[in-house]
């Protein structure tokens, strides 16, 4: 499977080959900050088959151990590392080519979910990570 996708100037572009390892809602602080969202929504991918195919993205340090890439020019949001997740990139779906083929398949960092955000989905919630084990984690394609 290719997966591709961009920012909203299309400066920064990136494909991954290979199967999405998981795909989920982060409600974490940080994240949402960082998106100016009330939820985020990521899938990952093996960094092994992940190449930039437009502008190199700019890159913050948010915290130790992680990076979170943004296009240099319109500022979206386009990536996540972490140290927490060796060989792993993590993207924003909002950025794929076609967003409404993705479907995520739980929502991590639950207990820092916005009070007023109403969810009616029936997907499994984790308060903080989901556990390396989970069911919904692992290659799909």
């Amino acid at each position: 499977m290719t997966l591709k996708g961009h920012c909203l100037c299309g400066d920064t572009r990136w494909e991954a080959e290979g199967p999405m390892l998981w795909a989920c809602h982060c409600h974490c602080a940080d994240c949402r900050r960082q998106c100016a969202a009330p939820v985020v929504t990521f899938l990952g991918v093996r960094s092994s088959g992940f190449r930039w195919t437009g502008a190199t993205p700019g890159a913050y340090a948010s915290s130790p151990g992680v990076t979170r890439h943004f296009c240099s020019r319109c500022g979206t949001p386009v990536a996540f590392q972490a140290e927490r997740y060796a060989g792993e990139i993590h993207l924003y779906a909002a950025g794929l080519e076609s967003p409404e083929a993705f479907t995520p398949r739980f929502h991590v960092h639950h207990a820092e979910k916005l009070p007023w955000i109403a969810l009616d989905d029936a997907l499994p919630r984790y308060e903080g990570f989901a556990p390396a084990d989970a069911p919904e984690i692992g290659e799909a394609s």
